[in-house]
């Protein structure tokens, strides 16, 4: 393997997750509209490029904050514990 290869595949250092625009899901959790599931993808975006792997449990947690179902405070507090279903 050439060096710029090896940079290459170094530098992938998250794997995608999937997103389904069609039905307003990501990793399987559903949305209610476009603008909240992008705003959710490019937060979670923003912190895979730091090593952040989420889960579906994390999706919602995102998607609730976001929704404004949660306050900051219980977003903390939930993402601590992984409490949130």
């Amino acid at each position: 393997m050439s060096m710029l290869a090896e940079t290459k595949q170094s530098k992938n250092i998250f794997k995608p997750i999937p997103i389904d625009r069609k039905n307003l899901a990501i990793m399987g959790v559903a949305f209610p509209d476009l603008a909240t599931l992008d705003r959710a993808a490019n937060a979670i975006g923003s912190n895979m490029y730091e090593g952040f792997e989420p889960s579906a449990n994390h999706i919602a947690l995102i998607r609730d904050y976001i929704m404004d179902k949660i306050t900051f405070p219980q977003f903390v507090e939930a993402a601590k514990n992984m409490t949130h279903a």
